[in-house]
């Protein structure tokens, strides 16, 4: 079982990678079966990104603060590990942004794309899902369109739902919306293609992010999913991702 190591910049994660490069050896991703990633939530992704389309799965070991993505640090039996993992595919969406001076952005998100107010102005957009208009003037700090991935992170900090991995769904919701008061959000089919303009966007600048990558002052954001890409997590059996959103579900 040929093993690549990478691991986040942190102390523990330096040392962990260490320890088990010494216990089973390291080869580049390139030439590996399994990728074992040491960090945090952060990390994973970042991973994901680096390595998607490569055909190998990414298996994540928590050396960070979170770590919903990540399985429990164990040095021991992890060839056994690897090898019972079951695999689940990660598909990222594809943000199409243009800036109020015109020039064109494309970058991929795992967990989400979203779009917040850059100034004490409330932002303003017009919703249009697959060619419709939704929403003419959604008033709020912004929206973010979640993957199921990234549906336990910013998601659901903004009171969105929490979706299987294996849903062919996305998560539209509104960032502390202000008008109208009684929309929550939405659940949309994950082939939709989601537009979202800026009004007023001089008066009331808003700025666009997928995942680490932020665009400033935007006028209008495409989201689509990018079902040419692809990215492979690994968990343990006993530890899977639906046991971690039937178990965050039923928090309380």
């Amino acid at each position: 079982m040929k093993i690549a190591f990478v691991a986040s910049r942190s102390k523990e994660a330096l040392e962990g990678l260490k320890r088990l490069e010494q216990r089973y050896g390291s080869v580049p991703p390139g030439e590996a079966d399994y990728i074992v990633a040491l960090g945090g939530d952060g990390f994973m992704l970042s991973t994901q990104h680096r390595f998607m389309n490569s055909g190998t799965g990414v298996y994540g070991m928590n050396k960070g603060t979170v770590g919903f993505l990540m399985n429990e640090y164990r040095e021991e039996d992890l060839e056994e590990r690897l090898a019972k993992a079951s695999e689940s595919v990660i598909q990222p969406l594809v943000m199409n942004a243009v800036d109020a001076g015109g020039k064109k952005y494309r970058h991929k998100a795992i967990n989400e794309v979203s779009l917040l107010r850059q100034s004490y102005q409330a932002a303003s957009l017009k919703i249009t899902i697959d060619g419709k208009v939704r929403l003419q003037n959604l008033v709020g700090d912004g929206i973010l369109v979640a993957t199921p991935a990234g549906s336990t992170a910013y998601n659901l900090s903004a009171h969105g739902p929490i979706l299987p991995l294996d849903a062919p769904l996305l998560a539209l919701t509104p960032i502390s919306p202000f008008r109208p008061r009684r929309w929550r959000g939405a659940l949309i089919p994950s082939r939709s293609v989601v537009e979202i303009d800026i009004n007023e966007a001089q008066k009331r600048p808003v700025n666009a992010v997928a995942d680490h990558f932020e665009v400033k002052s935007v006028v209008k954001v495409t989201v689509r999913e990018d079902r040419d890409s692809k990215g492979i997590i690994l968990f343990d059996p006993d530890h899977s991702w639906d046991e971690r959103i039937l178990a965050e579900q039923f928090q309380y």
